[in-house]
């Protein structure tokens, strides 16, 4: 007889809020994971007595109450609310792009004349491409250039998304950029949810909660133990890459990856936000994260009297390498298709989270898909 009723494959998100659901039903598992720590990309480490997001900052935010009520009922969030500034050489601009962003970029004071100066650089891009005998926007400059038009392409998108993908935004498609969202208010608030926040003592609160009274290793390699630990489980959830489950049979999926250059200063306040996006092209990272600011405010910023930087760089992911983001292009499209058909044929095994799914996910969209396949799992 197995020992556990399942083996939950990676401690990220996806798999300890199975693991918890699991528990409450009185059930026995098992969670494995090949890193020395729990909690996958929003593990936070300690350092001058600050929560450092140590795979890159992690900002939850959802309209979801249901999954808002969840992590609640885990740790109480506090009230972070994500307004990053972007730096273009000795410039600075509020985002996402608002009235504040008009007015520091061209000084003005109403919607109107915003939208105004939007449309005149709108037509502007338009009529060049006609002049060009081009109709439809062939790659992400000319798709930019129409949805906002030049300036804040040039000072704020450039730069920054040719950081991102290693490549000109001539060379990228289009659907890259579908549309760019203008906020006719002075709101430097990222993102529309109805809830945002961060843990209050950090992300590890939150899946330390998820796993309590849950059996879990760490430092444990899945695929050198493979058929021992199957055995051991009826059933199991894997949340680590599809195509290294499957021994890369159709080839490897692609990824971009982030290296981060993490620093503790001898200063309370470095600069005076959570996230600063470097937009111009000649600087190499993407952006610099001050890891106090999502959860220290007021005077508590100047009572901790050193702070830690993350300078973020983005690069071309190879194997070996830890993966980030899907390139959800044609060829990778297709070849995730062939995993996700051999997947359906596996008997016993639930494929999730990012790596499995091979798709970008926002937190709360993790947290919402383990609750929904557990759902139906036990209906």
């Amino acid at each position: 007889m197995s020992k556990y009723d399942c083996l939950i494959v990676g401690a990220g998100l996806y798999g300890s809020v199975f693991a918890h659901e699991l528990r409450k039903m009185g059930k026995k598992c098992l969670v494995i994971d090949k890193r020395d720590h729990i909690g996958g990309n929003i593990y936070c480490s300690q350092k001058e007595g600050i929560n450092v997001h140590e795979y890159g900052a992690h900002i939850f935010h959802t309209s979801n109450k249901k999954v808002w009520d969840f992590v609640n009922s885990i740790v109480e969030f506090n009230r972070y609310t994500n307004s990053p500034v972007a730096r273009y050489k000795d410039e600075l601009y509020n985002l996402p792009f608002n009235m504040n962003t008009f007015a520091q970029m061209w000084g003005i004071k109403t919607p109107d004349e915003a939208q105004r100066k939007i449309d005149e650089q709108k037509a502007d891009a338009v009529a060049a491409m006609k002049a060009a005998g081009v109709s439809e926007p062939r790659n992400l400059e000319e798709q930019a250039l129409t949805l906002i038009g030049k300036d804040i392409y040039e000072r704020l998108i450039k730069g920054y998304t040719e950081k991102q993908w290693g490549r000109k935004c001539t060379e990228l498609p289009a659907f890259i950029i579908k549309r760019l969202p203008v906020r006719m208010v002075f709101d430097n608030n990222y993102f529309n949810d109805t809830y945002q926040g961060i843990p209050i003592g950090g992300y590890n609160k939150l899946t330390d909660g998820l796993l309590d009274c849950v059996e879990t290793k760490t430092g444990v390699d899945y695929f050198a133990n493979k058929a021992e630990l199957d055995a051991m489980a009826g059933m199991v959830v894997f949340t680590g890459k599809i195509d290294e489950y499957f021994g890369y049979k159709y080839g490897n999926l692609q990824y971009r990856t982030v290296r981060f250059e993490t620093e503790v200063l001898d200063t309370p306040n470095y600069q005076g936000n959570a996230v600063v996006n470097y937009t111009e092209r000649e600087v190499p990272y993407t952006r610099v994260i001050e890891h106090k600011h999502f959860e220290m405010f007021g005077q508590d910023v100047y009572n901790a009297p050193k702070t830690v930087i993350s300078k973020e760089y983005s690069t071309e992911w190879k194997p070996g390498m830890e993966p980030y983001y899907p390139v959800n292009d044609q060829h990778n499209t297709e070849l995730y298709a062939k995993y996700k058909a051999l997947a359906e044929n596996e008997k016993n095994v639930i494929f999730g989270g990012r790596l499995a799914e091979y798709k970008y996910y926002d937190m709360d969209d993790v947290i919402e898909a383990a609750l929904d396949t557990f759902e139906k799992m036990n209906k």
